[in-house]
């Protein structure tokens, strides 16, 4: 699946929240993750803008656990970032690491976030807030495949498109003097 990406940084989560209740938009997931990177040892995925993941999540939703194994792929980033993502749920985090192994993928990161994320006709807006040893700022992310629903949000959200950015946020780190990945 394709899926449109774009962040927005530097928000304000109250304004955010206040804004999704007057807009009476549905909370979807409340969630801590625990986000594991895995790439060769010459990093040739992220060195190409892609990466392959185990996600762990605590739903505080429903008080259960999920796994998710993913790989993504940059396609584009000349208007908003558009990703190739592939991902199941698998049943257990050390199966998909140990499959990731066995293809010769080692763990090049763990980051802990916890994301709310918000439904919005077919799109998801998600504010992100992760252990600031990674991110030390909040964000949101606006996922869809439908390029004027993402407008649509923006608007709402009262930001223009050039509040947006298409970067991956490895390059909005590098770009704010903090170290990432």
């Amino acid at each position: 699946m394709n899926e449109i990406e774009t962040r927005i940084i530097d928000i304000n989560i109250d304004a955010i929240r206040n804004k999704m209740v007057e807009l009476k938009l549905k909370v979807v997931k409340k969630e801590n993750q625990i986000n594991d990177i895995y790439d060769f040892e010459d990093r040739r995925l992220l060195n190409n803008k892609g990466y392959a993941r185990i996600r762990t999540i605590e739903s505080l939703l429903d008080n259960k656990t999920y796994y998710y194994m993913t790989v993504k792929k940059l396609l584009s980033q000349e208007k908003y970032k558009v990703m190739d993502e592939r991902e199941t749920i698998i049943s257990s985090g050390s199966e998909g690491k140990r499959i990731f192994e066995a293809l010769g993928l080692i763990n090049v990161s763990s980051i802990k976030k916890y994301r709310e994320s918000y439904k919005f006709k077919n799109s998801l807006i998600e504010i992100d807030i992760n252990d600031t040893s990674f991110c030390p700022f909040p964000y949101i992310e606006i996922e869809t495949s439908n390029e004027d629903e993402l407008k649509e949000i923006v608007e709402f959200l009262g930001y223009t498109m050039k509040d947006t950015t298409s970067k991956t946020i490895y390059e909005i780190l590098n770009d704010k003097g903090v170290k990432g990945l």
